[in-house]
């Protein structure tokens, strides 16, 4: 077991040292042997609370590791309890394991507990949890994007509310991300954050506008970081640190990039594609480097099609597109980053262009459909265009037995797995939003709901956001019971 690297002695009280060696006859050098005993979690969580404020993170042998990191700037301990609460509400397929909860008391679980949750869901059996040392993202091959199922999240809408402000967002997705269900072991489950980069007005403030737009080498979006963590862990460190726990529950990530001049800027400035090509594909290399293996192009589809055009200035053009695509891949050194292009479909020029996928490719209504297009498309091993369970653009109208019927639909139309198409939806797919909002409004703006049970601005937010109903409560159940068929296949 790997320690942390002290730096220098921490003071502890010798009366309560001396109180607990009478209690105890030894401390055992493996300290999780005793990760039962109440005295000895008195005792660590004594020393994680003067560890917390006296002290910051050293590192491990000269490695960050961004998820030991945030657990220990959230906990001042490196030790990981099991959470009992994970055990409880435990969903099992096999050795595959989420949790069956509601999404409201999901996100008023303090981040400490989400991390425990992950790690419980995790761990090997009959050990205690742990972060390791090394994360690596799950391999599907090169070719995972080809056949993935994307859950696109809005980091904004579920964040933090609090006087006006908007933060914490990767805290929050990350609570919810054992109640999604991990990727089945054909193919991988890819969660899409909508936003990482700031947008260009607004940023991290209740009143800034949609999502739709990035201002580029500018940091991390406000909304999605924490500002208890300034000084203690990079903006940078705390994306790692999300992918890292995606990773270990056996997700895939990505993020969502507009493609529309009009849509992006370059540190506050406007954007053009002429001349600022270079900084685009330079942000993506950043996404790459923090840990996604994922991009999302917003618009992709007109690049080839003009028709139908409703974003805000230029697009790049098609060989633009291809050195994006090619300078990516060739500069990271990852040729499994999959892309995937808005409403791109079975053209042979999407691609030429490098995508790796469509969305929005086949009727997810029709069972029929999709089976079909997966036996047009399945001798293209490189690039398929894909059904949608819903997009950005849904407005909540769809009724829960059509969408059961859609996501039946996507995850067994085909006649043999290594077939399957890759499919796209979002959060509200699996977990409803509430009657009173939509996919799209939470995209334009932020809009705050009122719960009746909550004792703060951001509780009453998150009472409102999802539907807790119990129409909404056997939709998920029914949701995950499909996703339990489809898990070992």
């Amino acid at each position: 077991m790997r320690t942390q690297k002290i730096q220098y002695n921490i003071v502890t009280p010798n009366n309560f040292l001396q109180s607990y060696k009478k209690d105890n006859e030894k401390i055992d050098s493996q300290r999780n042997t005793h990760m039962s005993n109440p005295n000895f979690k008195a005792f660590d969580n004594y020393q994680a609370m003067l560890n917390k404020a006296n002290i910051s993170f050293k590192g491990y042998y000269g490695d960050q590791q961004p998820a030991k990191k945030l657990f220990w700037n959230l906990t001042g301990r490196n030790d990981v309890y099991e959470d009992n609460w994970t055990n409880e509400h435990l969903y099992q397929v096999g050795f595959k394991k989420w949790v069956n909860a509601s999404p409201n008391d999901l996100l008023k679980r303090t981040p400490e507990q989400a991390m425990q949750s992950i790690l419980t869901l995790v761990k090997p059996p009959y050990q205690y949890p742990g972060i390791p040392p090394c994360i690596y993202s799950p391999s599907y091959g090169d070719k995972w994007g080809r056949h993935a199922n994307y859950i696109e999240i809005n980091p904004r809408a579920i964040a933090k509310y609090e006087n006006g402000q908007v933060s914490e967002g990767l805290f929050q997705v990350m609570k919810l991300l054992p109640a999604i269900p991990p990727s089945p072991r054909s193919f991988a489950n890819c969660i899409l954050l909508s936003q990482v980069f700031p947008s260009t007005y607004g940023d991290g403030y209740m009143d800034g506008n949609g999502l739709y737009t990035a201002n580029l080498h500018t940091g991390i979006s406000r909304n999605l970081t924490s500002p208890g963590l300034y000084c203690k862990m990079g903006e940078d460190e705390q994306v790692k640190a999300f992918n890292d726990l995606a990773h270990l529950m056996g997700f895939k990530t990505g993020a969502r990039m507009p493609l529309s001049a009009g849509q992006l800027q370059v540190q506050g400035r406007g954007f053009d594609w002429w001349k600022d090509e270079r900084a685009y594909i330079d942000a993506c290399k950043n996404l790459v480097e923090l840990g996604f293996d994922a991009i999302y192009f917003d618009s992709a589809k007109h690049v080839v099609d003009y028709n139908g055009y409703c974003g805000v200035g230029a697009l790049p053009d098609f060989c633009q597109m291809q050195r994006i695509t090619e300078a990516i891949r060739r500069e990271t050194g990852r040729s499994d980053i999959a892309f995937i292009g808005e409403k791109c479909n079975d053209e042979y020029a999407y691609k030429e262009m490098g995508m790796t996928a469509g969305t929005h490719w086949g009727q997810a209504d029709d069972f029929g459909s999709v089976l079909w297009e997966s036996r047009k498309q399945k001798s293209n091993r490189d690039y398929a265009g894909g059904p949608e369970v819903s997009n950005d653009n849904d407005y909540g109208n769809i009724w829960y037995e059509q969408r059961l019927n859609r996501i039946a639909n996507c995850l067994f139309g085909y006649d043999h797995i290594a077939d399957k198409l890759p499919t796209y939806m979002q959060i509200n797919d699996i977990l409803p939003l509430s009657n009173y909002t939509n996919t799209h409004e939470q995209m334009e703006r932020v809009k705050e709901m009122r719960g009746s049970d909550a004792w703060t601005e951001c509780e009453r937010h998150w009472d409102g956001i999802f539907n807790t109903d119990w129409p909404a409560q056997n939709y998920r159940n029914d949701v995950y019971h499909l996703f339990e068929h489809v898990m070992f296949r």
